[in-house]
């Protein structure tokens, strides 16, 4: 038996866990620390409650807390035991304490997060000082115990934006939902608890995809996920999450608007500034995030402007002279091929080299399909419960049967999700939908196959023009590279060459 020095050169027996207990304890703060989306965590969760099969975890969740719950049943009515462990032990009962304080209040935050999504003035919290004080029992000091309360809040949001925004099984949708609760936790979470919550801001992110992917439900789950401190005193957080995430479609705006939209503008700056106007990255909190859709339209002199706010974290309204501070987070998007911006100079590198500490690909929803067929059947279901308030098995049914009947086999939807919510729409409508003929890709295609019967093809031109093909219905240059055997950097190589016939 060890001994434990205290104050007052007193000894007192140290006491250990149990080697059972402690490959628990580490197992168990491996999943409070990890990715609740990626494949590694429904693995170490299935570990930890053997006797559950996957999917029953899924409809359990509480199956993990209350298996948790009963380990530490040892510890839990005795602080004196707990101070008895060494170091590392004791920071081993302390994170599964926090995780079963946490999911003990899961119900009120998400009945806050559901209070507070239409937006307004922050909420009070009416179970803040329960909350803290469990917190600050499990071993926190106060300080840090607001923080980790603020953590709770955070993590629920963050899950429960990115799991309800972004419906869908199929492989390229469940790596989106992983990617974008690293882009909001970092893939190291530990790390981000220690050191880089507060400093989020500092990582910009750029979100590729076509047309109605889904792009601004990704941006937004990321936005609405910030780090919101708790105010003790008040009893409530810093700001409302929903008024915190503000997006601006840039291709909306004339460019002569786009830098007073950006920045604002003082009176009188130019012809019909009649009054100071303030602009997004003004309106914006220090707490929030900040949107900018369809960046690829901007002009190269707006691309300097935006740079310089990223590197200095300041900006001037037009016809201003004085500095303003930024301190949100910016997301950026475009549904242009970015190889094609950069190399015919649209997309200046510096600014992309700022955009992309992250870099984001929303699957187009003929990739998702060709993954998974189901995946189609998962999306008419939520759409028809989205557009009539209920679920309804025979409408939705009826839907994916004229679905089926009215298109082609492998109809490429162009307009991806937002084609297929319009889609729903009209048959119910109308009760048909026919699809959408989309003549770029089909005159493409034409194109394709007529050279291909003429035998005007060379070896090179031929495997460009497929990987071409495959790009259009696929939506990834990964995608492409599996169907074909091709490296992926050959693929890539090939669908950007193809692009400049």
């Amino acid at each position: 038996m060890r001994l434990a020095l205290r104050a007052g050169w007193d000894y007192i027996p140290c006491v250990q866990l149990r080697p059972a207990d402690r490959e628990f304890l580490l197992a168990l703060a491996d999943v409070a620390f990890s990715n609740p989306f990626s494949a590694k965590r429904a693995t170490l969760v299935s570990r930890l409650v053997p006797n559950l099969a996957l999917e029953a975890l899924a409809g359990d969740r509480e199956a993990l807390a209350r298996t948790v719950a009963s380990r530490l049943a040892a510890f839990a009515g005795s602080a004196g035991t707990i101070a008895r462990l060494d170091a590392s032990d004791r920071e081993l009962v302390r994170v599964a304490r926090l995780y079963l304080a946490y999911h003990r209040y899961l119900p009120q935050l998400d009945s806050l997060i559901e209070r507070q999504a239409p937006g307004g003035a922050p909420l009070a919290v009416s179970f803040g000082d329960e909350a803290l004080a469990t917190i600050i029992a499990s071993g926190l000091d106060e300080e840090r115990a607001v923080r980790f309360f603020a953590f709770f809040f955070q993590l629920r949001r963050a899950f429960y934006f990115i799991a309800r925004s972004l419906a869908g099984e199929c492989d390229s949708i469940r790596r989106l939902r992983e990617a974008l609760w690293n882009n909001v936790f970092t893939d190291d979470m530990r790390g981000y608890e220690a050191a880089l919550w507060s400093r989020m801001e500092d990582f910009s992110t750029l979100l590729l995809g076509e047309t109605g992917t889904g792009k601004g439900e990704a941006a937004a789950a990321i936005g609405r996920s910030a780090f919101i401190p708790y105010v003790a005193r008040e009893r409530r957080f810093a700001a409302n999450f929903a008024e915190s995430f503000i997006a601006i479609n840039l291709s909306q705006f004339p460019e002569t608007l786009i830098e007073s939209e950006l920045f604002g503008h003082r009176k009188g700056a130019f012809t019909g500034a009649i009054d100071h106007h303030e602009g997004v990255f003004g309106r914006c909190s220090e707490h929030g995030a900040l949107f900018l859709d369809e960046i690829g339209e901007v002009t190269a002199g707006v691309q300097i402007k935006l740079l310089q706010v990223l590197q200095e974290r300041t900006f001037t309204p037009v016809g201003g002279h004085e500095k303003k501070r930024f301190s949100g987070r910016v997301i950026a998007a475009t549904n242009r091929p970015l190889g094609e911006l950069r190399r015919a100079g649209r997309f200046r590198e510096d600014f992309f080299y700022r955009l992309c500490s992250d870099v984001i690909e929303v699957p187009t929803l003929r990739q998702r399909i060709a993954e998974s067929p189901a995946e189609l059947a998962v999306l008419v279901r939520l759409l028809v419960s989205r557009i009539t308030g209920a679920e309804d098995a025979a409408l939705t049914a009826r839907v994916q049967e004229q679905l089926e009947t009215g298109l082609p086999r492998d109809y490429p939807w162009p307009g991806n999700v937002r084609e297929l919510e319009q889609a729903v729409r009209r048959v119910l409508l109308t009760g048909r939908y026919a699809g959408d003929a989309a003549p770029a890709a089909a005159d493409e295609d034409a194109a394709l196959i007529g050279q291909l019967r003429a035998g005007a093809l060379t070896a090179n031109a031929l495997l460009a023009g497929y990987c071409r093909f495959l790009y259009r219905r696929l939506g990834t240059y990964a995608e492409v590279a599996r169907r074909t055997g091709l490296d992926p950097r050959t693929s890539r190589k090939h669908i950007e060459n193809g692009k400049d016939r």
